[in-house]
Order: structure tokens, then sequence, then C-alpha cells
């Protein structure tokens, strides 16, 4: 086959193209990403070596994302047990706001009390009197939706120190020992809690035979 050539001197394929290059490695020369390749060390023992190294940055790195974590919930933790403070000191101060109040309120329904249970009997039915009296039923009804209940020491009631206030003693009362004379001043409970205790009178009990006929000693 005779050797074809194009014009400006080239060799042509059998199809008549231009024939391609030969590639450069094909005439020996290395490319650089092939002499970077054989510089890798890729030896088992370097291989089990960088593995190891890699094991240990592992464990270093989950030893911090732990502690990281960790610190992450001790601040969560913290903010919320600041946040649960925060508001129940909130709500303890309007409380005692709230208190205070009540308890300036509750002193203008003893000035009621006062006026209705002091009453001349003259006067009882004038419509000015029912007035006073409807005002005074009013504030009650005020002081219960906001939780205010009276506290229960009517005559009879057995004393209680946790909700009455004993300011005095009523011998041959009629009553056993102990028990609820007179009320000299409404007491009342704020929810569950006393806020203001009943003032009363207690029976007391009566001394005995024997105690009253002793001669007294010197």
């Amino acid at each position: 086959m005779p050797d074809l050539r194009d014009l400006r001197g080239r060799p042509l394929g059998r199809n008549g193209n231009p024939a391609s290059a030969r590639p450069a490695h094909a005439a020996g020369h290395r490319t650089r990403a092939q002499e970077r390749i054989d510089e890798i060390d890729v030896s088992p023992t370097k291989l089990l070596a960088d593995i190891e190294a890699l094991k240990g940055e592992l464990e270093s790195t989950r030893t911090k994302v732990d502690e990281y974590l960790a610190g992450l919930q001790r601040e969560r933790a913290e903010f919320t047990n600041f946040r649960r403070r925060t508001s129940e000191e909130r709500e303890q101060m309007l409380g005692l706001a709230g208190e205070d109040l009540i308890r300036k309120v509750l002193a203008i329904a003893d000035d009621f009390d006062l006026a209705i249970d002091n009453r001349p009997p003259e006067i009882a039915d004038n419509s000015w009197v029912e007035g006073v009296a409807a005002i005074d039923r009013k504030l009650r009804a005020l002081l219960e939706s906001e939780g205010v209940r009276p506290i229960d020491a009517e005559p009879g009631t057995p004393f209680d120190p946790r909700e009455h206030e004993a300011i005095a003693t009523v011998p041959g009362s009629g009553r056993a020992e102990g028990e609820i004379v007179d009320v000299v001043r409404r007491g009342y409970k704020l929810r569950d809690r006393v806020i203001r205790p009943a003032l009363v009178a207690v029976a007391a009990g009566e001394a005995t035979n024997d105690a009253a006929d002793a001669p007294p000693t010197h």
C-alpha cells in the first residue's frame, strides 16, 4: 500500500484522515499524575498506621463532641432552672402584692361588719342601711371571686391554732373547754392558705371543786 500523505506532508490513515499522534506514554514518557501515584506508599504497614491514626482522631473528635454536648445540656438545664426561678419569683411577688391589697380590702370589710352589726334597731329597715348591706354583699362576692373565703369560727367550733387566734378565755360559758364562744374579728383564707386568722374568745375549763376549796398557799 502506498504511503499516503496530505498536502502538508502528514501521513494519512486508512480512512484518509490524518493519522493520530502516538500518546506520550507510548513513547516512554511518564505523566505528573503517574509520578505522584508512584510516590504514594500503599504498603500494608503504612495503611495500618494511617488507619490507627484516623481511629485516634475519630475518638478524639467524639470526646470533644461529647464534652460540647454535655456543656450545652448543662447550659440548657441552667437556663431552664433560671426561667423557672424567675417565673416563681414573679408569681411570688405578684402574690405578695395581691395579698397586701386583699388585706387592705379586708380592713374595709371589717368596717362594714361593724357598721351592719351595730346599726340601731330603729333604722334596721331603712333603705340607706339596705344599700350599705348590698355594697357589703358585693364586696364579699368580689373577695370570693379572688379565692378569699372566711374561716369557719362559729360558736361551738373547736379552736384550731392554725386558723384561730384566741384573745380571751371565757369561763362558765356552758361550752366545752377549747370551743369557740364568740368571734371578735373574722378570719380569711386565700385559697388554702390563711392570710388572717380569726380572732376569737374560747371557752375555759371549769375549776374543780377540790381546786376551788383548796386553801391559798403562802
